[in-house]
């Protein structure tokens, strides 16, 4: 997979919200939400987009599926660029992106047996034969570990994790190549929480399907995810393979969120100090590095700079002006 060519490209991407005049003709502030995010997603790859709430994730999600429109830059897939184009052209081109709501039970209708549902989606994209839509329904109810009988239920006469899986039924039967997860498990049980993420690895092992995780969960990203990226305030601050960025974080950012993950062992990393203060407002303008106010590590220069995104190994990015200082306090 090291070779194969990206099956998704962002490549800096601006999605803004605001700007315009309310009703009463007050002007709007300016959120950047995405502020020039750029990553790849490879063919069978699962990629965690970690961060606080209100870091852009879903937002970027909702771009990368074309509900949101971006502002400035440019998103392939498959190598023909999807983004300037109309909602229509946008609709055919994304057909191949699917999105797992984060909510599931408010994403079924109340009034529609979940047979309904899943074959409604079908309807939509051009399944004709009812014979077929009912084939491809029971079939993709077995693969996600329910049977035909969910057919003739209703969303409030099933669990928590079974509407996740049936959410997931209804865009696997349209056989997208990428799925986007918005928290996947948020809100279940420990118990069905191994279930579903058992079935989504069995899924993509079986379908071949590549993921977008949207997180804030880093046990379910290390289990999941061989690449993942940190967002911070609408930008990517740090990016390569999990094992990696687990084992050597370097943006202090990536070193705070690590840290406040319970562990029963001490060690180094996680005595770091807890993360001061709140995010600054998505409005202001970030011409210096975003995180300043709250690093243990600011500097003069974190003032006057906003850090690119460098290499600190071969597939292993990060945006700090002061990583070699970070790696030698990681080191001691």
């Amino acid at each position: 997979m090291t070779g194969a060519r990206a099956l998704l490209e962002v490549e800096d991407v601006v999605t803004l919200y605001g700007g315009r005049k309310t009703f009463l003709g007050k002007p709007r502030p300016v959120v950047r939400a995405v502020d020039g995010v750029s990553l790849a997603l490879k063919p069978g790859e699962a990629l965690g987009l970690v961060g606080e709430s209100g870091c852009g994730k879903t937002t970027l999600a909702k771009t990368i599926l074309g509900l949101i429109r971006e502002t400035a830059g440019t998103l392939r897939l498959d190598g023909k660029t999807v983004s300037g184009v109309s909602p229509q052209q946008a609709r055919a081109t994304r057909a191949t992106i699917q999105y797992v709501h984060q909510d599931p039970g408010a994403a079924l209708d109340p009034w529609w047996s979940i047979g309904h549902a899943l074959e409604e989606a079908l309807r939509i994209h051009g399944v004709t034969e009812r014979v077929e839509r009912r084939r491809r329904v029971d079939d993709m109810l077995e693969a996600v570990g329910l049977d035909s009988s969910f057919r003739s239920r209703y969303p409030h006469e099933i669990s928590g994790g079974q509407q996740r899986r049936i959410g997931l039924a209804r865009i696997l039967v349209l056989r997208p190549q990428i799925v986007i997860l918005d928290e996947p498990t948020s809100g279940l049980d420990l118990s069905v929480q191994a279930t579903v993420l058992g079935v989504l690895d069995g899924l993509r092992k079986r379908l071949g399907l590549t993921y977008l995780f949207v997180s804030h969960d880093l046990s379910v990203v290390k289990r999941m995810c061989e690449q993942v990226a940190i967002m911070y305030l609408g930008r990517i601050v740090e990016m390569g393979p999990t094992e990696e960025i687990f084992a050597r974080p370097r943006h202090p950012y990536t070193r705070a969120l690590l840290a406040a993950v319970p562990r029963l062992e001490p060690g180094s990393l996680h005595d770091t100090p807890a993360l001061p203060g709140d995010p600054p407002s998505t409005s202001a303008a970030r011409e210096a590095c975003a995180f300043q106010m709250r690093c243990s590590f600011a500097a003069a220069t974190c003032s006057q700079v906003r850090p690119p995104l460098v290499s600190v190994s071969q597939q292993h990015t990060a945006a700090c002006v002061r990583l070699d200082e970070i790696e030698a306090v990681a080191r001691d």
